[in-house]
């Protein structure tokens, strides 16, 4: 039985992996450094501060880590303004059925500023009871901290909480968290097998998913 869902928002609600990977990779080569897939997969899941040091570090810039997430983040800010951050196909009806069944929040890497600019932008932050940042808990994924702060918003039991996720460490932090696991494969970023295994329920389209929810959560109702 399920009381709750909290979703991961990158890869999971809006295609926006490949601009954190763009920003980053950017970041670097302006400052003569080679980012690649093993730098991008060691920050997927990082909270904003944990990435910002780890690239400060990589791309020896000599700025300081608050001013290289600054940076990054109005790269993302701006890419939503022109337009670059689209819900994924389905992703709206799963999050308004969701929340027509059950409290639902988010639990995701992203800075506040993005958060608030994608849920305001796309016109669906008034279906979450509670949205957490990364970088509001004291550890970023796999650390099962901000699933289970997203919990405690709720109030509801991390282990009556279904969570949606799409990368290796999402996948392992709401499985830490004791949530029941969704998992949608980000088929650009494959989560790999170890995390994959974590999930409860694995699919490949958003509208697969929302039926999953939703059964699960009218199975509550009925108990």
């Amino acid at each position: 039985m399920a009381e709750a869902v909290v979703f991961d928002m990158d890869g999971v609600l809006v295609e926006s992996e490949h601009l954190w990977e763009e920003l980053w990779t950017a970041f670097a080569a302006e400052r003569g450094a080679t980012w690649g897939p093993e730098q991008t997969r060691n920050c997927q899941g990082m909270s904003a501060p944990e990435w910002a040091a780890y690239l400060t570090a990589f791309a020896s810039g000599g700025e300081s880590p608050q001013a290289t997430e600054q940076a990054v983040v109005d790269g993302m800010v701006h890419a939503l303004e022109q337009g670059r951050i689209d819900l994924l196909p389905g992703a709206r009806a799963m999050v308004a059925e969701a929340a027509a069944c059950a409290p639902i929040a988010l639990a995701s890497s992203a800075p506040r500023r993005v958060i608030d600019g994608v849920l305001v932008h796309h016109g669906i932050d008034h279906h979450f009871k509670a949205t957490v940042s990364s970088a509001e808990v004291a550890h970023g994924k796999p650390s099962p901290d901000v699933y289970l702060a997203a919990a405690a918003k709720l109030g509801v039991p991390a282990v009556d909480c279904l969570a949606v996720e799409d990368s290796s460490n999402g996948l392992r932090a709401a499985a830490a968290a004791g949530m029941t696991v969704v998992a949608i494969p980000n088929p650009q970023y494959p989560p790999a097998a170890d995390a994959l295994a974590a999930a409860r329920f694995t699919a490949a389209d958003h509208d697969a998913v929302r039926r999953y929810l939703i059964s699960r959560l009218k199975e509550g109702d009925r108990a």
